[in-house]
């Protein structure tokens, strides 16, 4: 790369926003939404990750508490400004 290009990438790259999404924080808060449907899989006495034929309400219940929170991931921590 020539010295005109490095430079040229420097100038843009320092021109960038600040970004103060927080993909670090989405990343934290979906880790513990599945520490949250490990527990809830233990706790009916299945193991989270294997196939389930014919899934019994109290899975079910775990999958819907995985979706909402992974919802609620997505709408405070990836898009909410984090310090």
């Amino acid at each position: 790369m020539n010295f005109k290009a490095l430079a040229a990438l420097t100038v843009a790259a320092s021109a960038a926003p600040l970004v103060t999404a927080g993909p670090l924080a989405y990343g934290l808060c979906q880790t513990g939404c599945n520490v949250l449907v490990g527990a809830c899989y233990a706790g009916a006495g299945f193991t989270f990750g294997v196939t389930i034929v014919g899934a019994p309400p109290a899975i079910l219940a775990c999958n819907a508490g995985l979706g909402t929170c992974m919802a609620a991931c997505a709408a405070t921590a990836l898009l909410a400004p984090t310090p």
